[in-house]
């Protein structure tokens, strides 16, 4: 069942470079961010709420509330660049390069998870690189 909702968030991944890319122009592209948030978190609670999910706030634990903090901090942020990227480059090379970050997924889960990355992980990583790195030259 994970890979069928990995595939589905690298469709919708790529719907939202190229509606991004149609919405954010003629406009600043830290609005059109803050425009898109506004409707991610409409639809987030509303989740929450139809599948009736609320309650688990109750459970949430400091070391929870951090971490989901940072990471909220850290999707802004990448939110804010990817749109900018968006706004002034080609979504053929800002795309791919935004994908890199599987790269570093794949290295911070190895220095923080302690996550054993296989031969077969770090060729795919290896090809995912020079991968972009084509795209850009």
């Amino acid at each position: 069942m994970w890979l069928i909702f990995a595939l589905l968030s690298a469709f919708f991944a790529a719907l939202t470079a190229i509606l991004a890319k149609v919405g954010i122009k003629g406009i600043n592209s830290d609005l059109a961010t803050a425009i898109r948030t506004i409707f991610i978190l409409i639809i987030a609670w509303g989740i929450v709420f139809f599948r009736r999910e609320i309650s688990g706030l109750q459970g949430l634990t400091k070391t929870n509330i951090i971490f989901l903090a940072l990471s909220g901090v850290a999707t802004g942020l990448s939110w804010i660049f990817y749109f900018k990227a968006l706004q002034i480059g080609n979504v053929s090379q800002v795309a791919p390069i935004d994908k890199l970050s599987v790269v570093f997924a794949l290295i911070l889960s190895m220095i923080f998870l302690h996550e054993v990355i296989t031969w077969k992980i770090a060729v795919g990583t290896a090809c995912l690189v020079i991968g972009a790195i084509i795209i850009i030259l």
